[in-house]
């Protein structure tokens, strides 16, 4: 095995829910040793919440947690006690970086914000991934990737223009973390050759406005709003959804220029219909867009979306298969050839299948171990990281403060 890109990384990670640990995921994956630091009375959100394997409910049986948390060690510590307050201090002693997605401020009221954990360690890199940053008025507000969709514009422009705006779930929830690790790996590299370490407000608001630049620019430009347009495009037609053969099943299909036109029609087979001048032109299947979708889905619905795609990619015309879970996982050839769904073997749940890193280095292989168990790391991290006896971590869990 060749040497891990981030081997001998060391993270003390409070991050939960869904964008924190989506960033340490990355590094984790990378060679980097990732402590998450968590609690059994308020366990993160993806710990209590389904879809569990086999439906059995429990802390380590959630499929999104063991997806999303690949590699990591895991200590239950209660930081509401004072005590849990100095053992996460000299955790952050041990690490390199810290990070955190708590609400804006959060982390600076227990007492383990950037100027106090900087006193413990001073090259440390500390990275607050709130939803809206570290200032501002917004700063204290908690939220999660369905608010974030509807703040960050994207809500207003998906969906039909004659219905309300579309609720994409935590879709800026993806978003987020490639930015996140881009900083960490830029600040880790910024202390070689420095010695420095930095703190990283990265306010995932912020990030989320960089893919809304068009929308922006349209109104600073033009003073123009853009709304909802279904699965229409202003440059293309047809352009939309369209069903095809089998149960619920759907191809997307966009026509740009003339060009891909006559190819499109020559796919289809040139009937009668492609010959009327009202769809000679962009213009003309625009004003007609709803007649030409019609007739599109006449030619679709006697074919498999596969096929309908093949088909048109292969004359040049933008098409692709709408995929659900099943497509997806059991019937992509290229996710499978790539090996993008690896399963792992794991101590509660036996095997499963996890997400492979969007990305392959040739000379720095990820290496995906299953995610942890909650506590399961307690005594290798109280005893061989902190160095504490059998007897002092008896009396911290008597206390309460290791959980």
């Amino acid at each position: 095995m060749k040497r891990k890109l981030l081997e001998g990384v060391k993270i003390a990670d409070f991050c939960w829910v869904w964008v924190g640990p989506m960033t340490t995921k990355t590094l984790a994956d990378q060679g980097a040793q990732v402590l998450r630091i968590e609690s059994k009375t308020r366990p993160g959100v993806w710990r209590v919440s389904p879809p569990f394997k086999d439906n059995v409910v429990g802390f380590n049986r959630g499929g999104v947690f063991n997806v999303i948390n690949t590699g990591k060690m895991s200590v239950t510590l209660n930081l509401s006690h004072p005590k849990g307050i100095e053992i996460a201090k000299r955790f952050v002693a041990w690490a390199d970086v810290v990070t955190e997605n708590f609400a804006g401020g959060t982390m600076k009221r227990m007492g383990l914000g950037y100027e106090d954990i900087k006193k413990v360690k001073p090259d440390i890199i500390m990275l607050s991934a709130a939803m809206m940053g570290q200032s501002g008025p917004h700063m204290n507000m908690p939220g999660f990737g369905a608010h974030l969709t509807a703040i960050s514009g994207f809500s207003h422009v998906c969906g039909w223009p004659d219905r309300e705006p579309a609720d994409l779930g935590h879709y800026t929830d993806f978003i987020a973390p490639r930015y996140n690790a881009l900083a960490i790996l830029a600040a880790l590299d910024y202390r070689r050759r420095t010695g420095k370490g930095q703190y990283l407000d990265m306010a995932q608001v912020e990030g989320c406005m960089n893919f809304m630049a068009p929308v922006v620019l349209d109104y600073v430009v033009n003073d123009r709003v853009p709304g909802r347009m279904g699965n229409y495009h202003p440059a293309a037609a047809p352009h939309g959804a369209y069903c095809c053969r089998g149960m619920d099943r759907w191809c997307v299909i966009g026509v740009f220029t003339d060009q891909e036109w006559l190819s499109f029609c020559e796919v289809i087979g040139n009937p009668e219909w492609t010959a009327d001048p009202r769809f000679g032109t962009l213009s003309g299947r625009k004003d007609n867009e709803e007649e030409l979708n019609r007739l599109v889905q006449e030619w679709t619905v006697k074919h498999t979306p596969e096929e309908v795609m093949e088909r048109m990619q292969a004359a040049g015309v933008a098409a692709g298969v709408v995929q659900g879970g099943e497509e997806l996982f059991d019937h992509d050839p290229h996710l499978r050839y790539r090996e993008f769904y690896p399963e792992i073997e794991h101590p509660e749940m036996g095997r499963y299948f996890t997400v492979a890193p969007p990305y392959k280095l040739s000379k720095a292989p990820h290496e995906l171990r299953r995610a942890p168990l909650m506590g399961e790391h307690n005594e290798y991290a109280f005893k061989e990281i902190l160095g504490l006896s059998d007897e002092e971590i008896a009396e911290l869990v008597v206390e309460g403060v290791v959980e």
